[in-house]
């Protein structure tokens, strides 16, 4: 089982589409997608848990990962697996 992961994006964001992409291939078969593009509220609630204005932000489990580029570098540092409850 994989930790629960949650991902604020918006509708057409190719670091989105990658961060997902990735994701999907190290076993995580949901994402709860919180789509900050459709409700301001969310982007404030995203800005003020990770001083970022960015998408995506993602969090697995507690743990705030970054974006896309923060996913990719976790993945390469071969944290990822672990994180996501693999190891």
């Amino acid at each position: 089982m994989t930790a629960h992961v949650v991902m604020y994006t918006t509708a057409v964001c190719p670091y989105c589409i990658r961060a997902k992409q990735l994701l999907k291939a190290r076993g995580v078969e949901q994402i709860e997608e919180i789509r900050v593009d459709l409700d301001p509220v969310r982007r404030d609630e995203m800005m003020e848990k990770t001083q970022r204005r960015t998408v995506p932000q993602i969090f697995i489990g507690e743990t705030h990962v970054g974006g896309c580029d923060d996913l990719v570098a976790l993945d390469k540092a071969g944290g990822l697996t672990a994180l996501l409850g693999g190891a």
